[in-house]
C-alpha cells in the first residue's frame, strides 16, 4: 500500500507500481468483468466477421465505397475485441505483471489503434453519406474505390501512428514528467490529446450526420410528395435515408458507451481518482466492447442489402443441414432394400 499511496504522485514508473493499477479487489468482481468481456467480446468477433464475409461475399456489396469503410469498422472492431479482451482480463483478472514496459505499451498501443480506428471508420462513413447526400450527381466521382482505399490507408495508419507515441518515447518514465492515474506509464499530457484527437473526430462525425439528417429529412418530404413517381432517383433517396438512419443509430450507441470512459478520462487529468471511481472505469470500459457488439446487429437490421445476403446465407445453412439430416435416412433406406433384395 506504501507504493499506491506514493503512486498518487504520479511520479514513479517502476513495475511494482502497476499493481496499484489492479482495482479489482474480489473475485466477485474478477469473476463479472471475465464474463462480460468474454461474452461481448464472443459475440462481437462473431457478428462482425459475419459482416464481414457477407460484405466481400457479394460483388455488389464489397464494390462499393459506403461498404468498404464499414468493412473498416468491422475489422476494427474485431481487432480492438481480440487485444482488449485479451490484455485486459490478463491484466485485471489474472493480475499478470511479468512482462516489460514496452510489453505494456504495445498491448496499449494496439487497443489504442483499433478503437481509433473504429471511429475514424465512422468518421469516414459520415463523410461517404455526408457527400451522396449533399452532392448525389457527383458523387460516383468523388467517392471511388481507389480513393475510397487510399482514405482506408491513411487512417490506418494515423491511427497507428498516433497510438504508438508512447512506445516510441512519449511516457512519462522516458519524459520523467506526471503519469496518469488510469494507464500504467502513461503521460498526462499524451492521454490529454488522445482524448482531444477523440472529441474532433466525434465532433466531426456529428456534424457530418446532422447535415444527412437534414438533408434526409428533406428527401422524406419530396418523396411524400411525389410518390407516384418511380425510378432511379426515388430508389436512391430511400437507400441514402435508410443508411441515414442507420448511421444515427450507430453513432447513438457509441456516444452512449464511450461517454463514461471519455468522461472518466478527462476527470482524471484534474483531479485524484478513488479506488472507486477507477473500478468504475474498468466496468465502463466494457462498454466500448458493447458498442463494436451492437454495431453489427444494427447493419443487419437496417441495411436492406446486408439483411438480404444474411437471409440468402441462413437459407443456405437450413438447406445443407437438412440435407445431412436427411441423407443417413436414404442411405439407411437404400441399404435395407440391398438386404430384402
Amino acid at each position: 500500500m506504501d507504493i499506491c499511496k506514493s503512486h498518487e504522485n504520479a511520479s514513479k514508473c517502476s513495475m511494482n507500481t502497476m499493481e496499484c493499477f489492479m482495482v479489482l479487489s474480489t473475485q466477485a468482481q474478477k469473476i463479472s468483468i471475465a464474463t462480460l468481456c468474454g461474452l461481448f467480446g464472443t459475440l462481437c468477433i462473431f457478428e462482425n466477421s459475419l459482416v464481414l464475409y457477407l460484405i466481400f461475399s457479394s460483388p455488389g456489396t464489397r464494390r462499393k465505397p459506403s461498404y468498404l469503410f464499414i468493412s473498416s469498422l468491422a475489422l476494427a472492431d474485431i481487432l480492438a475485441s481480440i487485444i482488449f479482451v485479451c490484455s485486459f482480463l490478463n491484466f485485471h483478472v489474472f493480475n499478470e505483471t511479468d512482462f516489460s514496459k514496452e510489453m505494456f505499451l504495445l498491448q496499449l498501443g494496439g487497443v489504442n489503434t483499433s478503437f481509433s480506428a473504429s471511429l475514424s471508420s465512422l468518421l469516414l462513413t459520415a463523410l461517404d453519406r455526408y457527400i451522396s447526400i449533399s452532392r448525389p450527381s457527383e458523387y460516383k466521382l468523388l467517392m471511388t474505390r481507389k480513393r475510397a482505399w487510399i482514405a482506408l490507408g491513411v487512417l490506418w495508419v494515423t491511427c497507428a501512428t498516433i497510438a504508438s507515441l508512447p512506445l516510441l518515447g512519449w511516457n512519462c518514465c522516458t519524459l520523467n514528467s506526471t503519469c496518469s492515474k488510469l494507464f500504467p506509464f502513461v503521460d498526462d499530457n499524451y492521454l490529454s490529446s488522445w482524448i482531444c484527437f477523440i472529441m474532433v473526430l466525434l465532433g466531426c462525425i456529428i456534424y457530418a450526420y446532422a447535415h444527412v439528417l437534414w438533408r434526409a429529412r428533406q428527401h422524406v418530404a419530396y418523396m411524400e410528395k411525389h410518390q407516384a413517381q418511380v425510378g432511379k432517383q426515388n430508389t436512391r433517396m430511400r437507400m441514402d435515408v435508410m443508411l441515414a438512419k442507420t448511421l444515427v443509430m450507430v453513432l447513438t450507441v457509441l456516444v452512449l458507451c464511450w461517454s463514461p470512459v471519455l468522461v472518466l478520462m478527462i476527470y482524471s487529468i484534474f483531479a485524484r481518482l478513488s479506488n472507486h471511481l477507477r473500478k468504475v472505469f474498468a466496468f465502463c470500459s466494457t462498454l466500448c466492447l458493447l458498442n463494436s457488439m451492437v454495431n453489427p446487429i444494427i447493419y443487419a437490421l437496417r441495411s436492406k442489402e446486408l439483411y438480404s445476403s444474411l437471409r440468402i446465407v441462413f437459407s443456405r445453412f437450413r438447406r445443407q443441414l437438412k440435407a445431412s439430416e436427411e441423407s443417413p435416412e436414404a442411405e439407411s433406406t437404400h441399404k435395407s432394400s440391398v438386404i430384402e433384395t
